[in-house]
């Protein structure tokens, strides 16, 4: 946790993501949903795909967020345009399901 917040706020995207999954796990800190968005947030703005999927994720199961599938799909959208399996997986559930 101490490197990874380290690294998160020199705003490394890959410390963000990374500090984003522990907040959402709750490993090495109690779970936050909202300071994991935060976290999140950060790195997807720096097109890190797997931050954006976990921003996805949030929005799509209201975790950290007000529920918002139109937001969700905006953030799979992105990650999958990166080749980002799961968000392409998650993008296709969301159109299948008219979420999209």
């Amino acid at each position: 946790m101490k490197w990874w917040r380290k690294s998160a706020e020199q705003n490394n995207d890959l410390g963000q993501c990374s500090l984003g999954v522990c907040y959402a796990e709750g490993k090495g800190v109690p779970q936050d949903y909202t300071e994991a968005v935060k976290w999140f947030r950060r790195a997807a703005e720096q097109n890190n795909a797997l931050a954006q999927f976990s921003l996805g994720g949030c929005y799509d199961k209201g975790c950290g967020v007000p529920q918002d599938y139109a937001e969700a799909v905006e953030w799979y959208r992105k990650a999958a345009n990166q080749c980002n399996d799961y968000a392409q997986y998650n993008l296709g559930h969301c159109y299948a399901n008219g979420k999209a």
